[in-house]
């Protein structure tokens, strides 16, 4: 059963919504964006960036009741592989997004304490930051974000549970992130 939620999970993660929006308008986002939310609101505005998001979220969360059901032990397996499949897409060419959405849509059902309480301090810290230390320090707000944020998810995620499932997400998405990193962007 593993390897089938495994799969399964992947190939629901392969699903990229922003693709598959990006193509129903004739083109592919990925030439100009990332396809996830926000690149789908650069390119083509908010209810298109929403609707994008929604799915994606809606993957993980099919792929975190998935494994609940038929591995319940071993429910890391889907955030995972949502995630993987969401940045490394099977029927796009391996060329996805970053992986924030399913992951969130997978804690959202497997550890919605920890999801919450991150996404709490990243609502708190990113306006501050901005509206404090953004001209100074000169760092984009996420990333700033998200070494407040991560740490606090990981002490949840321990009284909580769904510390596995927040450690194989997020290590998909460290993988996503230092491959986007080292990757020329488009042009």
């Amino acid at each position: 059963m593993p390897v089938l939620v495994a799969a399964l999970s992947f190939l629901l993660g392969s699903l990229v919504m922003g693709v598959l929006y990006s193509r129903l308008r004739g083109d592919d986002i990925r030439d100009r964006d990332l396809p996830g939310g926000s690149g789908t609101y650069r390119q083509y505005g908010l209810q298109a960036a929403l609707l994008v998001a929604a799915g994606d979220i809606l993957k993980g969360v099919l792929a975190a009741l998935l494994a609940r059901w038929l591995t319940p032990d071993l429910t890391w397996i889907a955030p995972l592989f949502v995630t993987l499949g969401h940045c490394y897409p099977a029927f796009f060419g391996f060329r996805g997004g970053g992986g924030i959405a399913p992951l969130i849509g997978a804690l959202l059902i497997l550890a919605p304490w920890t999801l919450l309480g991150m996404l709490l301090v990243a609502a708190v810290i990113i306006p501050l930051y901005r509206a404090l230390l953004q001209r100074h320090v000169k760092l984009n707000a996420v990333p700033f974000a998200t070494a407040v944020a991560v740490p606090l998810g990981l002490y949840l995620a321990v009284r909580t549970g769904g510390l596995s499932d927040l450690l194989a997400g997020g290590a998909a998405m460290a993988v996503r992130a230092v491959h986007l990193l080292l990757s020329p962007r488009p042009a």
